[in-house]
């Protein structure tokens, strides 16, 4: 039997991205850290970019594809489900739609060297600060020259509590650097978020919403997609984590609604 160069291919550009995520994202450790959020290289106008995530469909995570404004097979079902005039299946569709993560490229104090890295972070510290840059005592925060630095406290979940994390902007606004090495990595040699978090096909999304809605009959070999599940732990809410099966007893009310809007 002849190797499939199609599925060595597929399987070395998994294993690609997922070392680029690793090179790439930061996330805070337990404690205090402090990080200068730096212009992004492909949006000069916003280092802020919001992507849409959906999390464990079919025991995978996915960058949607609603993100870069194009179709999604799971929106368009989730819907359907929404406009069934069924509250248990309009719930379903809420727990189907995609969840928004923002990113923003940044550089770790004393760790300069190793370049710019993408913070992620959910609604609550997206907010918080974009609070300190609509306030004018504060402005721009990635402003090369008259930005402010941002020290992080990270708390770890605990006792079955979220984990937290504090923001405090640093009073004084000062340079990004004056190193010029780190000027030109900052400037020029960024990673694109949409080479980090590669974006999956509407059939690759399609098979994974059938596995979701079937698991029996799914692979139980796969791989996570676009996002390790410790991408998402920092600042979830319930909502995030509640991609949960359809309820047994709803499974073929659902399963026919995925065949009339797929196959028919």
């Amino acid at each position: 039997m002849a190797i499939d160069l199609d599925a060595i291919k597929r399987k070395l550009s998994q294993l690609q991205t997922v070392g680029t995520r690793q090179n790439n994202l930061w996330k805070p450790e337990p404690g205090k850290q402090t990080i200068r959020i730096v212009p992004y290289q492909y949006d000069k106008d916003n280092p802020f970019q919001e992507l849409y995530f959906h999390y464990d469909l079919g025991k995978k995570n996915f960058l949607s594809p609603v993100t870069y404004g194009k179709p999604d097979p799971v929106v368009e079902f989730a819907e359907k489900l929404k406009s069934s005039g069924n509250s248990d299946e309009w719930k379903l569709g809420k727990k189907l739609e995609p969840k928004m993560r923002t990113y923003v490229p940044i550089i770790v104090r004393g760790k300069e060297s190793e370049g710019v890295k993408f913070w992620g972070f959910g609604k609550t510290v997206y907010t918080e600060l974009l609070g300190f840059i609509a306030d004018p005592d504060y402005g721009d925060l990635s402003d090369p020259m008259n930005g402010r630095d941002i020290v992080i406290e990270f708390t770890p979940a605990e006792a079955g509590a979220y984990p937290k994390t504090g923001i405090r902007v640093k009073p004084n606004s000062t340079p990004l650097t004056e190193d010029k090495n780190v000027a030109v990595m900052v400037a020029k040699n960024q990673q694109s978020l949409s080479d980090i978090f590669k974006e999956p096909t509407y059939d690759e999304l399609k098979e994974s919403l059938q596995a979701w809605l079937d698991p029996e009959s799914s692979d139980n070999d796969t791989e996570t997609s676009t996002a390790t599940t410790d991408e998402f732990q920092d600042d979830f809410d319930a909502d995030t984590k509640s991609n949960t099966k359809p309820p047994v007893n709803k499974v073929d009310d659902v399963s026919s609604a995925f065949d009339a809007l797929f196959n028919d």
